[in-house]
């Protein structure tokens, strides 16, 4: 799995031959290293570089060291989930700007709803069209539905991520739309009219989908995610 480091970086070679291991599905969740003589060995590095280059890892989140007996370095998560994490963590402390996840949400929401029109099959059409009766469900119920309304918009773009097939932006994604609804919360009124007008934006996507139309998927989404940023913009100014 691992072999003698590059001597003319050899600290960094290191750190990037045990995350080659985990990204290539060589090492998993649970895993341990060789142990630190082993290491030493194999890669033929000093204790030194060893011990850096783990202290590394575990503070990037990857391995985790434990002492003792039964001690030893463990791979502790994934790097795709790490990255979702550190989102998570930075819109939690609201450190981001509306305006900056709705940039960031307005590009990735929309080529994802592209790609969903183009790679959806029968089935994918089928779980979008269920979430969407549940939606339709919640807007006949008024506002007292609200928030089952939107835990089940989120539902939805996290199934247009999955039926877009990339990985990280079902990740990345997920993060978003598990923490943006601090900003609901606080920004957007609980109005029948907002969520007639989600319902909508909803419908035309799902339609969308089903025929394949990519452009309209992306203008639809795009569109959702600047129309509702400006309503929390204008709340949100004093």
């Amino acid at each position: 799995m691992f072999k003698q480091a590059k001597k003319n970086r050899i600290f960094q070679d290191v750190i990037e031959q045990v995350e080659d291991a985990i990204l290539q599905g060589k090492l998993k969740v649970g895993d341990r290293l060789p142990p630190e003589r082993e290491l030493i060995e194999i890669l033929g590095v000093s204790r030194g570089t060893v011990r850096e280059a783990l202290r590394v890892l575990e503070e990037k989140g990857l391995i985790q060291v434990k002492t003792g007996a039964a001690g030893g370095a463990v791979i502790s998560s994934m790097p795709a989930r790490k990255v979702a994490e550190s989102l998570t963590r930075l819109i939690r402390s609201e450190k981001v700007s509306m305006s900056n996840i709705a940039e960031f949400r307005v590009g990735v929401e929309g080529l994802v709803a592209s790609l969903a029109a183009e790679r959806a099959t029968k089935d994918d059409i089928e779980r979008l069209t269920s979430i969407l009766v549940q939606a339709r469900e919640c807007v006949w119920k008024g506002v007292s539905s609200w928030d089952e309304f939107i835990s089940l918009d989120n539902n939805f773009h996290r199934c247009l991520a999955q039926i877009a097939g990339n990985k990280l932006y079902e990740l990345v994604l997920d993060s978003v739309h598990e923490n943006i609804s601090r900003y609901y919360d606080r920004l957007l009124k609980k109005k029948a009219a907002l969520m007639r007008e989600n319902l909508e934006d909803l419908e035309g996507l799902v339609e969308a989908v089903s025929m394949r139309e990519t452009d309209a998927a992306m203008s639809i989404a795009q569109d959702h995610v600047r129309r509702f940023d400006l309503y929390m913009e204008k709340k949100a100014k004093p």
